[in-house]
């Protein structure tokens, strides 16, 4: 992968699917790690082809937490910058990619910085793990 395009995040990089969404929080082989308010739901994957991405992500910030979706865009938006600039913490194995969902679970909203502390801390953590 180009130096370039090792701080993006593309679309490809997003869990769209909704079978691997159902095997992630269908229990089985995903785990679960929190850092207060964000939950990281994740589960190792096979890479079908070599250019494909390690790691895919889904962001999950629910309406009882804020009732406002400019509230909840803010949220989302801070955990993706987050993950985008953090995102080589994550290591899986050769030839295998890990499927990642971040849930937020507080009605309060933080810092950018706050946020990225607690995602570094996730990552890290689920890296040691895989």
């Amino acid at each position: 992968m180009p130096a370039f395009r090792t701080q993006t995040f593309g679309k490809e990089e997003r869990i769209s699917s909704k079978i691997l969404i159902d095997k992630l929080f269908g229990g089985g082989k995903s785990r679960s790690l929190v850092a207060y308010p964000v939950r990281l739901v994740y589960m190792k994957t096979e890479r079908k082809e070599p250019g494909e991405p390690v790691a895919s992500i889904l962001i999950s910030v629910p309406k009882r937490c804020f009732k406002l979706a400019v509230n909840r865009n803010r949220v989302k938006r801070q955990i993706r910058e987050a993950y985008r600039k953090n995102k080589h913490l994550v290591r899986p194995a050769e030839g295998e990619g890990v499927a990642i969902a971040f849930i937020w679970f507080e009605k309060n909203l933080l810092k950018t910085s706050d946020v990225e502390r607690r995602i570094v801390k996730l990552l890290r953590r689920m890296s040691e793990n895989l």
